[in-house]
């Protein structure tokens, strides 16, 4: 018998270019998941990459779906009926990410644009189907990204969203960026990481003015959102030189989740900046969960830029 070839962890490679404003654009992206891997903007890395023919760490990048964050115990109530997920966060018995994490999306590519499909088959806990899809299109200056839910089974399906990027500048340690987080208030949280109360941010978690990477300890979500006159919130990094990269999100996105690590592979420090349409244990909470009419689509946008 012939030896196996070997299969990529994170599935096929995308490799997404076009000329910029300030350079070229290139973009990674991963089937698996359909995951960010990477992206830079003349040359500088701005989405922290890990290495190749790796599995993903910390959910790098990956679509979040039909629900962000946690769920407790993996339990929720679905009008009279009590559903139990699997649980996938052992260490504290969470379901957690949604039910793509792993999954192979199907990919439709050309230059510079990308739309990677998956469908949600009914299972423990989540009896309902659904089609998603998201569409990374390069810009000038970074990238835009479009995700699409329809609801192609029977009953009311609830839906949230989340993806898992990790921002960074090439060449600046990421613990020197600043961080400005448009965000009112914090959800407080217990030892799994589930919110026990949302309430307005203050001292080293109100980042609205900025506040140094190196300086922050966060595994937070955040709501409350400021937004700009377009509707768009806004999130930046920006580097002592001032080059900076911007995370914006539209009203679908109600909430952030910012995560600090030094134990990303390469990288002494990383950092995620996570637009979420849902909190934390949503389904439990019913705050921001969208309930799709069988037949009904919901699409939602976010994306990253870059200034020099």
């Amino acid at each position: 018998m012939n030896a196996a070839t070997r299969i990529d962890p994170t599935g096929t490679q995308i490799r997404l270019r076009r000329d910029g404003a300030n350079g070229e654009v290139t973009a990674h992206i991963a089937q698996v998941g359909a995951g960010l891997r990477g992206l830079s903007v003349g040359g500088v890395d701005i989405v922290t990459r890990y290495p190749e023919a790796a599995p993903t760490p910390f959910g790098s990048g990956i679509v979040l779906a039909p629900w962000p964050n946690r769920i407790r115990d993996g339990r929720w109530t679905d009008g009279d009926t009590v559903r139990q997920l699997d649980i996938t966060e052992p260490d504290r018995h969470n379901a957690i990410h949604g039910l793509l994490r792993y999954a192979p999306y199907e990919i439709d590519a050309s230059e510079g644009i990308v739309t990677l499909a998956a469908t949600v088959f009914p299972q423990h806990g989540y009896p309902y189907t659904l089609r998603t899809s998201v569409t990374y299109t390069l810009t000038d200056d970074g990238v835009e990204v479009t995700h699409e839910v329809a609801n192609a089974g029977d009953g009311d399906a609830p839906v949230a969203l989340g993806t898992h990027p990790f921002f960074c500048i090439d060449g600046v340690p990421t613990e020197d960026l600043m961080l400005t987080l448009p965000a009112d208030t914090l959800f407080e949280v217990d030892d799994r990481l589930l919110p026990t109360a949302e309430v307005a941010v203050s001292g080293a978690f109100d980042l609205r003015e900025g506040a140094r990477v190196g300086d922050l300890e966060l595994d937070t979500g955040f709501g409350s959102l400021a937004r700009d006159a377009d509707g768009l919130a806004r999130t930046t990094l920006t580097a002592p030189d001032g080059r900076a990269v911007t995370m914006w999100q539209d009203e679908n996105w109600t909430c952030i989740q910012a995560f600090i690590t030094d134990a990303y592979p390469g990288h002494p420090t990383a950092i995620a900046i996570e637009p979420m349409t849902a909190p934390a244990d949503a389904f439990n909470s019913g705050q921001d969960v969208r309930r799709l009419a069988p037949g009904e689509t919901w699409s939602a946008r976010w994306g990253v830029s870059y200034s020099a």
